[in-house]
């Protein structure tokens, strides 16, 4: 496993990290043996970065990363990332909502003091809000709470999620000193961070963790005219009407141009993630032992020659818009 420093927290932290949010439930039914053992596999391969939320199944992603923790004394080895979410109103946060009324502070601290609890510790490595918008830019109240928790020692270092689909909102805030890291999408499709967000990042030392490299699921090559989702699985909205067959035409495109490579489709998708300089590591989801074993044997392999990076950024696709195949 290689390890690369986390941004100006000067954390060093595995490359692979351990994307959590699937053992929490969101994403069918989950056995919670198979998650420690998920878990355990990832922390013997060198897995030091374990990101989870307080969403993943209402805590039990993280009550069993802090009951799998203390069993092993991991506590202080392992960087963990946790998410508190926005106080109840419209998801993700709307140009008209109230940062003091979403993340005031008396919410903070008693949604902070539940994930301490739950990751039974007495300091949170990372807290990222989860999410945000660009209306609460100009005065990031919600920021200046957390300042204050990190000076109490509460928290070690804070960030945020990234709206889906208004990530550049990042940029002036990492501009303007105010986060530690930001979590972000980027994968083979969705490029745009490359544009601006990553390059200021790398400039103003904030610690890039990349979330969805496979493009929930589509990059791994498992997914089927004819795949189903269980109840529960979130996957059912992301890929409703059409958007499956259209997202498994363009997969087979990027299969096509890593034929003969030395990668498989999901070790093409990681190591093209890892080749951006700005990003510190990637979270790819781990809900079994077959998961872990396959993510972590990415990073023994070489790097993505330039050649082959190239011909991969041709498949950035602007998503947002549904846009037809070429």
């Amino acid at each position: 496993m290689k390890y690369r420093t986390l941004g100006r927290t000067g954390l060093k932290v595995s490359e692979i990290g351990f994307g959590a949010w699937a053992i929490g439930g969101s994403w069918g039914p989950q056995k919670d043996e198979d998650s420690i053992t998920a878990l355990h596999g990832a922390l013997d391969l060198g897995v030091n970065f374990i990101d989870t939320a307080a969403g993943y199944g209402e805590g039990r992603s993280e009550r069993l990363i802090g009951k799998v923790l203390k069993e092993r004394g991991d506590l202080n080895r392992v960087v963990v990332a946790t998410k508190t979410p926005p106080a109840p109103g419209p998801w993700p946060p709307t140009p008209y909502c109230r940062a003091e009324d979403r993340f005031s502070e008396k919410y903070l601290r008693e949604n902070i003091e539940e994930r301490l609890r739950n990751l039974q510790t007495d300091s949170i490595d990372i807290l990222q809000l989860h999410t945000w918008t660009r209306a609460w830019n100009r005065n990031p109240k919600p920021l200046e709470i957390l300042n204050k928790l990190k000076e109490e020692g509460k928290i070690r270092f804070f960030g945020i999620s990234t709206p889906e689909h208004d990530q550049n909102s990042m940029v002036q805030l990492m501009k303007d000193g105010w986060i530690d890291t930001v979590q972000v999408i980027y994968n083979i499709f969705e490029q745009e961070p490359a544009a601006e967000l990553l390059p200021v990042a790398k400039e103003c030392g904030v610690g890039i963790i990349v979330r969805v490299p496979f493009d929930e699921s589509a990059l791994t090559g498992k997914l089927r005219e004819d795949t189903s989702f269980s109840e529960g699985d979130f996957r059912n909205i992301y890929f409703s009407g059409d958007r499956l067959s259209r997202t498994i035409k363009r997969v087979k495109k990027v299969e096509a141009d890593l034929k003969d490579t030395g990668y498989t489709l999901s070790q093409g998708a990681l190591k093209f993630v890892l080749a951006h300089s700005a990003v510190s590591t990637v979270i790819p989801g781990m809900r079994n032992k077959a998961q872990v074993d396959a993510n972590c044997a990415v990073s023994d392999k070489g790097d993505m020659s330039q050649q082959l990076l190239t011909k991969l950024r041709a498949h950035n696709w602007r998503r947002a818009f549904w846009y037809e195949l070429d």
